[in-house]
């Protein structure tokens, strides 16, 4: 409670007031709904977008199940048990996202109307009425998608943050704080630390991991499942992080926290919360152990001032390849992760590193059902031919070691500054865009350095590309739509990548490596300097999609966009 300046109960009970004031008007909000939404479908006049199957039929059902060959009953109680306290974040992550949408998505439960069965799938795909693949326009409703979702007043704008703490500068660190909501209360803005706003769902998750520490045969596993417990109840993320780095070659695992600042398009610091149950993938696991090694030499040849990229030597880098039989939050709606490099607090960069995470099923389930088939239909045939499942995998590891290389901080005029608070709302584009540039750059490295084989150099590029085109069909207003097109674009402008008249894209495999190493360099600079001005140029300059690929991505109409995961465990949202 101490960091946000509050040392006495006083405040913390005006807020738990508040909040409870702030819920109940929400109560009495939802149940203002009336006609088909009070009886279980949505309201008549509630403007549907019409070609909702056609949106459904982008997105390709992919059953992930839960395999337990080979697991003790207590080892399953264990994982049901993680999937229960999943079910508390999800809830959690849906107000973030969009109260109102959860509200209509709730009172669809018992229809059997085919329009209303359709709009909750999509309710549930987007956890919103925000549609992630057509630039967060509502497919239900006629409201905008407000650029701060739940995290802020809905009206608010950054001028108007910025200019607040301007003026009250001691309430800054509150404000932009990863862990807080932002309120008015009497013409002032406040910070709500989530363990106080979100209460009523942490504690009986808080207890659901409690639980599930005492079925952990892995005294280090309990042990951090009491310390993510424990986190869950004061925003203070930073001891269990390095308890989490610290487990070897776990059998289970989970992501638990609100990480990732997607949500957040306001001042691009706001963690939502995700979560994600794992199960060890031992024979795939054991092939990263040749990537761990060479960390710190790639770090340190990065395109880069010495100054701005730490040694990483002596630093941990854990890498896990998991099956992943179930996910809550941020990673289970809207875009489907394959791999993840956690946690993001620079702090524990410095002391501990970061772990990346590889999650086999939903990998598969991206190369097989979608980057495959548009690799096919727009690249050329010997060059889509080289598209495969390893070059995929190796560029996907490359990419989420990338995210704890380069700078740490941002050295701004100010001084030493975290670069999501520096660049802003651009962060999560920025940071996904440099994963991808200086993961291929380091890939090009290990096969400089015979680490990987030189022939298989243009397959790796090859299923970059491939990968290029399936990522900006999600448009710019998705982080990682936005990073590729970004990519994309800078590439062609440098002929690494020319479309053809006949409607296919060509890969020039000579200038690829020059154009990767100085758009990592870019990359990396704005990171370096924390340059928010230079970042939103560089994308201005380069997010818009070409005619010409508009035009060659009508040959994928057909393909599905992304996966829509179906567990084997019961929907938890409260």
């Amino acid at each position: 409670m101490k960091k946000f300046g509050w040392t006495h109960h006083g405040p913390v009970l005006f807020l738990i007031l508040l909040l409870s004031t702030f819920g109940t008007a929400q109560q009495k909000k939802s149940r203002a709904m009336a006609g088909s939404a009070a009886k279980g479908g949505a309201p008549a006049d509630l403007k549907v977008a019409a070609d909702l199957p056609q949106r459904l039929a982008k997105f390709q059902h992919v059953r992930m199940p839960f395999q337990t060959a080979g697991l003790s009953t207590r080892e399953q109680q264990l994982v049901r048990k993680l999937v229960e306290a999943c079910g508390y974040l999800e809830s959690i992550y849906w107000r973030q996202s969009d109260a109102e949408g959860l509200t209509l998505y709730q009172s669809l439960g018992s229809s059997r109307n085919r329009r209303d069965i359709e709009l909750r799938t999509y309710l549930r795909i987007n956890a919103s009425r925000f549609d992630f693949i057509d630039q967060n326009m509502p497919f239900a409703g006629i409201e905008p998608a407000p650029p701060g979702r739940g995290f802020y007043p809905a009206n608010l704008t950054r001028d108007q943050i910025e200019q607040y703490v301007k003026e009250h500068p001691e309430q800054k660190a509150a404000i932009y704080n990863q862990f807080t909501i932002v309120r008015w209360n009497e013409g002032k803005l406040e910070a709500v630390p989530y363990h106080i706003a979100f209460r009523a769902f942490l504690e009986p998750a808080a207890n659901a991991l409690q639980a599930a520490a005492k079925l952990s045969d892995d005294a280090a596993f309990a042990k951090f499942l009491e310390l993510r417990a424990d986190a869950l109840l004061s925003d203070d993320y930073f001891p269990s992080d390095l308890a989490w780095l610290d487990l070897k070659n776990p059998k289970f695992d989970i992501i638990f926290a609100p990480y990732e600042t997607y949500l957040d398009g306001l001042l691009g610091v706001k963690g939502s919360y995700g979560a994600a149950v794992m199960v060890r993938n031992e024979r795939e696991s054991k092939k990263l152990e040749l990537f761990q090694k060479y960390v710190p030499q790639i770090q340190d040849a990065l395109p880069l001032a010495p100054e701005d990229r730490p040694s990483k030597q002596g630093l941990e880098t854990p890498m896990e390849v998991m099956d992943t039989p179930f996910r809550a939050g941020d990673l289970t709606h809207g875009y489907q992760a394959v791999a993840d490099n956690l946690p993001n607090d620079p702090r524990v960069h410095e002391q501990k590193g970061s772990k990346k995470l590889f999650f086999k099923n939903f990998m598969d389930a991206r190369v097989n059902y979608v980057i495959l088939p548009v690799a096919r239909k727009l690249m050329e045939p010997k060059q889509a031919a080289k598209v495969s499942g390893e070059g995929y995998l190796l560029g996907t590891i490359m990419h989420e070691i990338s995210h704890g290389l380069g700078p740490a901080f941002s050295r701004t005029a100010a001084g030493k500054a975290s670069i999501r608070e520096a660049i802003g709302p651009g962060f999560s584009g920025l940071e996904e865009a440099k994963a991808d540039a200086t993961g291929m750059f380091g890939l090009k490295w290990l096969v400089d350095h015979d680490v990987l084989p030189k022939e298989k150099l243009e397959e790796y590029y090859a299923s970059y590309a491939g990968e290029l085109f399936r990522t900006v069909r999600f448009g710019t207003a998705e982080a990682h739509g936005q990073a590729e097109m970004m990519e994309f674009n800078y590439l062609s402008e440098r002929g690494a990548i020319r479309h053809n008249a006949n409607g296919r894209y060509a890969i020039d495999y000579e200038k690829m490596p020059g154009a990767l190493a100085d758009l990592t360099k870019e990359l990396l600079e704005i990171e370096a300097t924390g340059d928010r001005s230079r970042a939103e140029n560089w994308f201005k300059k380069y997010d818009t999609m070409p005619e010409e690929l508009k035009a060659s991505l009508k040959a994928v109409a057909n393909v599905p966009v992304d996966i829509d995961p179906v567990y084997a465990f019961p929907e938890r949202v409260r």
